[in-house]
């Protein structure tokens, strides 16, 4: 049962389209240890000028700084289980992050591309490549931590899982990754709602990661 686990987190990443062409010395983000202490990453500080009338004026550029209410637990169990989610989240937001850099590129390359002959080759040409490179990489994914993935995917990309792999590898591709994830109780129809009960915790976490915070 673990292998097919193994073979639906690793068709997130296709539904992602994730192309093959990290170089080999790169050391990718599921590789590196999450530091629950220091933030993943680098906050924004960019510092320029402008020219005001003459005068030379210099100025500041940075992240949104977010200010929440400090974190209560009702029990240690609490605890451990937002301490997870941090966990979770920190490992996997850069590849949802990865995954809509290269959607765009991909979708982006394949409208130059004249014919839908050659767009359909080249999507299975992606596809292809993106078993061979990726599979490795999303065997070192919990279950939970694959299923936080299409959350996030949805939330970087604005469209469930299910609608990116429809839309580019079509209708009959996508149903049978939808039921292949259903045996498992996941659903690559999941979307992401910040201002629902239960994505409002894991938004709070994306937003203080990202600005650097957390």
């Amino acid at each position: 049962m673990r292998n097919y686990v193994h073979r639906l987190l690793a068709a997130l990443v296709v539904c992602a389209c994730f192309t093959a062409t990290m170089a080999q010395d790169v050391v990718h983000p599921e590789d590196k240890p999450v530091d629950m202490d220091n933030p993943t990453f680098v906050p924004l500080v960019k510092v320029g000028k402008v020219l005001e009338g003459g005068d030379s004026i210099q100025y500041m550029e940075m992240n949104n700084v977010y200010v929440f209410p400090k974190k209560t637990f009702t029990s240690a169990k609490a605890k451990k289980k937002y301490d997870r989610m941090v966990y979770n989240v920190k490992r996997v937001l850069p590849l949802a992050k990865e995954a809509r850099a290269v959607m765009i590129e991909t979708y982006e390359y394949i409208q130059t591309l004249p014919s839908k002959k050659e767009r359909d080759a080249h999507l299975k040409y992606v596809e292809k490549s993106v078993k061979k490179e990726y599979t490795p990489r999303i065997k070192k994914l919990t279950f939970s931590q694959g299923k936080i993935l299409i959350k996030l995917i949805y939330r970087e990309c604005n469209s469930t899982s299910y609608d990116i792999i429809k839309a580019f590898l079509g209708p009959l591709r996508a149903t049978f990754w939808q039921a292949f994830a259903s045996m498992f109780g996941a659903s690559l129809k999941k979307d992401f709602d910040p201002n629902n009960e239960e994505d409002r915790e894991t938004e709070r976490i994306v937003l203080l990661v990202e600005a650097g915070q957390l």
